[in-house]
């Protein structure tokens, strides 16, 4: 938005007072250029282009500054755009990223400090007021002008910031090379160097730059490093730094709608969070076969669903982990743990069609849930294992030889 404003100076400025101006430029644009190198450090310490950059900005504010003097009794119509043409011209770009918003704030400072002072002493008494005046106005748009190359500059990196967090973040959905997803995370900035998780539900209604302010507040309040991106209708987070998984989703889910909010395992490199991501983004496809779910839920505890939709990585875990070190350990735990959830978790019943003591189904029942960490006396611990055992058959079944 620009800044319009109609400025006169209080009193005509004499011609003389002009041309004396006009005559001392080369002076004050060395003692600009002197105070610079005296008053900042930081700028004595710039390689000499840049101080030489610098110095040609510094030098051309103080130009346009005298051009607009010379013309200073007639209305003068202008803008923080024309002002930043001006005086920066070409360099806004090269002075955002030669020095800081605070080095750039210094180095008006000194520039100003030193037309303050030298401008109202070169011209005769009855123009010093005006003079004053001058200097102070033009200072005020000078700033105006500043503030606006630093504002283009942080909108500048913060669009290319998120298109290369977008890369980023489609490098771990497609599971590209380890590589591809090193060098993408070094171009983001990215720092966390474990304790990564990846999220998927719906986003919150927020508008989109609305919703990704609100999950970066979460996650700095949280001490979390984050990825976001938005496809479609599912919110894909990356969280890095998570200590306490189930702590630290529980606070991001703040920016979720409602619905199931699913999160992959938690891996120690953003090189293994495909495996996450996976994990995710099956389990949030699966979530709807599990109204009670918690939220968010782990994607480890969607397994039978996952493996009903068709995930083989889910299906797989599950004859793995589950009917594998049962089938090792004996035909009796198989045969207890399908009794028992086929009668209802009834012990009685189970001892009954077993033939031994219920105490031994219990021992059995506590033996199952050691080797598989599914305990059968819960309930939905006891369909997870229903399922695990229905795979675990399937897939010997069909991995068996033909005759």
């Amino acid at each position: 938005m620009k800044n319009s404003w109609a400025a006169k100076i209080p009193r005509p400025i004499s011609a003389d007072a002009k041309a004396a101006v006009r005559s001392h430029l080369g002076e004050l644009k060395t003692a600009i250029l002197h105070q610079l190198n005296t008053s900042l450090p930081w700028y004595r310490e710039l390689p000499a282009n840049q101080r030489s950059s610098l110095g040609e900005i510094a030098q051309q504010g103080l130009t346009t500054f005298v051009d607009w003097f010379e013309h200073s009794e007639n209305t003068v119509i202008t803008s923080v755009s024309s002002v930043l043409h001006s005086v920066f011209g070409n360099a806004p770009t090269e002075l955002s990223r030669t020095v800081s918003l605070q080095q750039a704030v210094q180095l008006l400072r000194t520039v100003l400090q030193v037309v303050e002072t030298q401008v109202p002493a070169i011209v005769a008494e009855h123009d010093k007021a005006a003079a004053r005046y001058a200097v102070v106005f033009y200072s005020r748009e000078i700033a105006f002008a500043l503030a606006e190359v630093y504002a283009r500059a942080a909108e500048t990196r913060g669009s290319w910031d998120a298109r290369l967090e977008a890369l980023l973040l489609d490098s771990i959905l497609a599971g590209d090379r380890a590589d591809e997803i090193r060098s993408r995370a070094a171009a983001t900035g990215w720092k966390a160097s474990r304790g990564i998780t990846v999220m998927v539900g719906r986003p919150d209604q927020l508008e989109e730059p609305q919703l990704v302010a609100k999950l970066r507040e979460i996650a700095t309040r949280a001490n979390l490093e984050i990825l976001i991106g938005v496809l479609s209708d599912r919110l894909v987070i990356v969280l890095g730094d998570v200590h306490d998984v189930e702590a630290d989703t529980k606070t991001i889910q703040r920016g979720f709608s409602e619905g199931p909010i699913v999160y992959g395992r938690v891996v120690d490199s953003l090189v293994d969070a495909p495996i996450s991501a996976q994990e995710a983004l099956e389990g949030y496809s699966a979530a709807p076969a599990w109204p009670a779910a918690p939220r968010p839920v782990a994607a480890s505890e969607l397994l039978p669903e996952r493996a009903l939709n068709g995930d083989h990585v889910a299906r797989a875990a599950l004859t793995s982990q589950v009917y594998r070190p049962l089938l090792r350990a004996g035909h009796s735990l198989l045969e207890t743990v399908d009794v028992y959830t086929t009668t209802g978790g009834s012990l009685e019943a189970t001892a009954r069609q077993l033939f031994i003591h219920a105490n031994t189904v219990r021992y059995r029942l506590k033996r199952v849930a050691e080797l598989t960490g599914w305990d059968p006396t819960s309930p939905r611990d006891a369909y997870v294992l229903q399922v695990a055992l229905m795979t675990g058959r399937l897939d010997t079944v069909l991995n068996q030889p033909e005759p």
